[in-house]
């Protein structure tokens, strides 16, 4: 898909932008702290509807105003596509597509598809799990958007829960207390637990297999994208391997879903249980486990305990790649997510994802640069966001767009006023 237009109303550094967007390769130019992350982060919220900078949106709102707006056309499957977006901290944002208002938010998700790298990625191999989930839900939101609705609703039953465990641990720390209408509260408790146990594990049986299944099919791009980005062969466009070969390649960078679920069902690499397998085993482990949890007032076994665990060399990554190596398996995990949406689901008729690379070239060393250029060159559609012209690669080939960025402006450069170089 193509984004071809984009208006922000009250976007954080901008009262006001329209800006036309091209096919190819489209530059943001412009000196730190002028809003050239704000454009593209625009881009990405409608895709993910989340920010890769901050948890809420209070931040996106310019300040003084009380609610900001996007507005964005695409093409998509050869389609006009139209996505307006109303964002009003404290209260719930509203969405519109084909000018039609959307029941629920989280219905925008798969609307829009986008791949972001950005220098936040990091944290993907050296920060803690939640962002790994997070990253996981993301790219499972846009391809099988009804599972947004499964982590809802898993994240519903998990807060209740929780609730729960913490006045089981006051009854069982102050006594159980008085009964009412001659039921025992410890013994209402633990029934009402139960219940809250089924609802715990048939979520989570779904949504843990939706990102075993994911993290499978994402394995055999991650190593081949770790080859790409980490040596200059790689990055060559006679070796684009189409993906039914990329599981045989010998790489370095592996990567896996773990969770307890998986370990007590002695799970292989590549195997995907069954739902109810894993609902049952789930199941299980939270039945087992409720001394624990009453102790400690929360829940410790299910997907929100998770991780995805990034491996070099047969090493888990965080600890022990270098700054360099780090870099390139994030990157190889955004370029495996865009692989899997370009190849593996482009026959749904959806084409290329967007992608954007917000502010990455300033952190990669040449070799880097030159190896994602080349990468990147061919793709549909790329936003790339840049302080410093000399930090866009002499590989980056073809046509190029640039767009000047200044505080609450952005204009488009007229070819003849001179490129990049």
């Amino acid at each position: 898909m193509q984004l071809t237009a984009l208006d922000l109303t009250d976007y954080r550094s901008y009262e006001r932008l329209t800006l036309p967007v091209t096919s190819g390769i489209t530059v943001l130019v412009g000196k730190n702290g002028q809003g050239k992350t704000n454009i593209v982060e625009a881009v990405w919220y409608l895709a993910t509807l989340s920010s890769h900078r901050v948890p809420h949106d209070a931040a996106l709102v310019r300040r003084g105003e009380s609610t900001a707006i996007i507005r964005a056309s695409f093409v998509r499957a050869g389609r006009n596509l139209q996505v307006d977006l109303e964002i009003t901290p404290g209260k719930s944002n509203r969405a519109r597509v084909q000018g039609q208002n959307v029941a629920r938010l989280r219905d925008l998700l798969g609307e829009v598809r986008a791949v972001l790298f950005a220098p936040e990625d990091l944290g993907l191999i050296k920060g803690d799990p939640e962002g790994r989930r997070r990253f996981l839900d993301e790219l499972l939101f846009e391809i099988a958007p009804r599972f947004a609705s499964v982590k809802a609703d898993y994240d519903r039953v998990l807060k209740q829960r929780s609730n729960l465990l913490k006045q089981m641990r006051s009854m069982r720390r102050g006594g159980a207390g008085r009964s009412v209408a001659g039921l025992d509260p410890a013994d209402s408790a633990s029934s009402t637990l139960e219940v809250w146990d089924q609802q715990l594990a048939r979520f989570g049986a779904e949504l843990l297999r939706a990102r075993l299944h994911l993290v499978n099919r994402l394995r055999p791009h991650l190593g081949y994208s770790y080859l790409r980005v980490a040596t200059d062969e790689g990055a060559e466009e006679s070796l684009d391997l189409p993906p039914d070969q990329r599981g045989n390649l010998s790489s370095p960078a592996d990567v896996a879903y773990r969770s307890t679920v998986l370990d007590e069902l002695g799970t292989e690499a590549g195997e995907l249980p069954g739902t109810q397998e894993i609902h049952d085993c789930l199941l299980g482990l939270l039945a087992s486990r409720h001394d624990d949890e009453i102790d400690r007032g929360v829940t410790l076994t299910g997907p929100h305990r998770d991780d995805l665990e990034i491996r070099l060399h047969d090493f888990p990554a965080k600890g022990y790649a270098s700054h360099g190596e780090s870099w390139s398996l994030a990157l190889a995990l955004r370029l495996a997510s865009y692989d899997l949406l370009r190849l593996e689901e482009g026959d749904l008729g959806d084409g290329e994802p967007i992608l954007i690379l917000d502010d990455v070239f300033s952190e990669l060393d040449v070799h880097r640069r030159e190896r994602l250029g080349r990468i990147v060159t061919s793709a549909s559609q790329v936003l790339i966001t840049t302080a410093n012209d000399t930090d866009i690669p002499g590989s980056l080939d073809g046509e190029i767009h640039v767009v000047d960025v200044s505080l609450g402006d952005a204009t488009p450069r007229d070819p003849r006023d001179g490129g990049l170089r």
